[in-house]
């Protein structure tokens, strides 16, 4: 719910100044191979073409392959009345799927020392092997003082990845997203939230709360699944504002599946470093000299 722009190009620049985030996540600790995620990205304000622009870089580790993600993204922002804004989005860049051969293991394979041998009649590689390809995602914003939303989607063209030795495609995946927040005390603040993700084949949803008082100090947990065939995990939530623009947030996930035989949960950091303030605001006025006067 704090990194919104990873999936959403529409939100470039929603957080009205510079914005800066950094992710890292190890899902199913314990587990050997198991996921790791980082992603970084920056989106800020362009007043002068009346929406916002920013850079996502994601690093996906997982077995033997590894997915890097760069997009470039902008945003058209419409002011709703006197209640919010509507942004329209979206983004293009380059997916990269790297294979490396030299963790395939088979059974009659031979991986004593720096022999790698797969002894298999297929022709399996030995070495790391990559392949680019171009991909698009588009999605919309809206977001008022105390409510926002989100609906994208990603992969819009579904790219195929051509390899000597694989070929997949990157399938189209969408996104929802809503969050609300209330006052519960004078200095306690409520903030639930949701997000949905699905590929018209599986889908996910999760479902937050955080709890943060005198806009400083938050701590919530989430759920992730929607019913007992799909239930994943539970969160713990806790984070701070170490300074006025500075936030960090931690997050422990409890595996619900079946996994949690073989792993010790999962474990996700996040800072953000937001400007706090206006810049390059539209044009500079003309300067207006103070004239003269001779008696």
């Amino acid at each position: 719910m704090f990194n919104q722009f990873s999936y959403n190009p529409a939100y470039a620049g929603m957080d009205n100044s510079l914005s800066f985030t950094g992710l890292y996540r190890k899902q199913w600790s314990g587990l050997t191979n198991s996921p790791i995620t980082q992603n970084i990205n920056v989106h800020m304000p362009l007043y002068i073409l009346s929406g916002g622009i920013g850079i996502n870089v994601e690093n996906d580790k997982l077995g033997l392959e590894q997915n890097l993600l760069a997009t470039l993204s902008y945003n058209f922002q419409i002011p709703v009345g006197k209640i919010g804004i509507l942004a329209i989005g979206a983004s293009g860049g380059i997916f990269q799927k790297t294979l490396d051969g030299a963790l395939i293991l088979t059974p009659e394979g031979q991986y004593e020392g720096l022999t790698i041998n797969h002894n298999d009649d297929l022709p399996l590689p030995t070495s790391q092997l990559s392949e680019l390809t171009p991909t698009f995602n588009a999605g919309i914003y809206f977001q008022t003082e105390s409510f926002e939303a989100g609906l994208s989607t990603v992969n819009i063209q579904e790219p195929v990845i051509e390899g000597t030795f694989f070929s997949t495609t990157l399938s189209r995946n969408y996104f929802f997203n809503a969050a609300y927040q209330f006052d519960l005390l004078r200095s306690i603040t409520v903030h639930p939230s949701i997000l949905i993700k699905s590929d018209f084949i599986e889908t996910q949803m999760e479902a937050s709360i955080l709890f943060k008082y005198n806009d400083n100090i938050f701590v919530g947990g989430s759920f992730r699944g929607y019913n007992t065939n799909t239930s994943d995990a539970l969160s713990l939530i806790v984070g701070l504002n170490l300074s006025e623009k500075i936030k960090l947030a931690y997050a422990y996930d409890y595996t619900l599946s079946d996994l949690n035989l073989v792993s010790n949960g999962s474990h996700e950091i996040m800072i953000n470093y937001n400007l706090g303030r206006e810049i390059g605001k539209g044009k500079l006025p003309k300067i207006i000299f103070n004239p003269r006067y001779i008696e």
